[in-house]
C-alpha cells in the first residue's frame, strides 16, 4: 500500500509541475534565469578573488623564502671573510658557514616550492577569469535579448488582442444589415413616388379646366413644319398650287 501511495504522490507532483509549465511566462522565466546567472556570477567572482589572493600570497611567500636564502648565503660569506681576517676561529667559521648554507638550501627549496604552487594557482586563476568574463558577457547578452523579448511580447499581445476583436466582428451580418437598410430605403422612395403619381391623377375635372384656362395662350399660326407634317399624315388637305402670274 505504501508503494501505491508513493506512486500516486509522484504522479500528482508531475501533473502539478506540468500545469505550472503551461502557465509559465517566457519573459518571467528569462528574468529568473538571468537572476540565477547573476547569483552564479557573484559566487564565481568570490571564488576568483580567493584564488587570486592565494596566488598572490604564494608568490610573496616564495619570494620571501628566496630572499631569506640569499641572506643566509650572504651571512656564510661574511663568516668566511671574518675568519680569513682572523676575527673568528676558522673552524668555528666553517661550522657556522655550513649551517648558514644548509639554511639557505632549506629556504631556497621552500621558496621554489611556493613559487611552483603560485604558478599552478595563477593558471587556475587565469582559467577562472576567462570563465567569469564569459559569464559576464552572457549576462549582458541575455539582458539585451530580454529587452527585445519584452518588446516582442508586448507587440504580440497587442496584435493578439486586435485580432481577437476583429475576429469577433460579424462582417457577414453587418453587410446583410446594410443590404436590408438599402432595400428599405428603395421601397420608401418608390412608395413616395407612387403616392405622388396618385396625387396627380386624383385632380378633379374642375381643377383641370381651371388649370387649362390659366395656362398661357399659344399665339401665332402653326409653323410650316407642323402643317407639312399634318398634311403628310392626312390630317389636312394637300396644299393647292398657287396660280402663276
Amino acid at each position: 500500500m505504501a508503494g501505491i501511495f508513493k506512486r500516486l504522490f509522484r504522479w500528482g507532483q508531475s501533473e502539478i509541475h506540468a500545469g505550472i509549465d503551461k502557465l509559465e511566462d517566457p519573459v518571467k522565466m528569462t528574468e529568473q534565469g538571468i537572476r540565477e546567472l547573476k547569483q552564479n556570477f557573484a559566487v564565481s567572482m568570490q571564488s576568483l578573488a580567493q584564488v587570486k589572493a592565494s596566488a598572490i600570497r604564494l608568490k610573496k611567500d616564495g619570494e620571501d623564502q628566496l630572499r631569506i636564502a640569499q641572506d643566509y648565503e650572504r651571512k656564510a660569506m661574511l663568516l668566511l671573510q671574518r675568519a680569513a681576517k682572523g676575527d673568528i676561529d676558522p673552524a668555528e667559521a666553517d661550522r657556522l658557514a655550513t649551517e648558514a648554507l644548509n639554511k639557505k638550501a632549506e629556504y631556497e627549496a621552500r621558496g621554489r616550492d611556493l613559487l611552483a604552487q603560485h604558478a599552478t594557482q595563477q593558471q587556475l586563476a587565469d582559467n577562472l577569469q576567462v570563465k567569469v568574463d564569459k559569464l559576464r558577457q552572457n549576462i549582458t547578452k541575455y539582458e539585451n535579448e530580454l529587452i527585445t523579448l519584452k518588446a516582442r511580447a508586448r507587440t504580440a499581445e497587442s496584435m493578439r488582442k486586435i485580432n481577437e476583436q476583429l475576429s469577433g466582428i460579424d462582417s457577414d451580418g453587418t453587410v446583410a444589415m446594410l443590404e436590408k437598410m438599402k432595400e428599405k430605403v428603395n421601397q420608401e422612395e418608390a412608395l413616395a413616388e407612387a403616392y405622388g403619381k396618385i396625387a396627380e391623377n386624383a385632380t378633379s375635372i374642375d381643377e383641370q379646366i381651371e388649370k387649362a384656362l390659366k395656362a398661357p395662350s399659344v399665339s401665332g399660326a402653326p409653323s410650316d413644319s407642323l402643317l407639312e407634317l399634318k398634311r403628310k399624315m392626312g390630317l389636312l388637305p394637300a396644299e393647292e398650287p398657287k396660280p402663276q402670274s
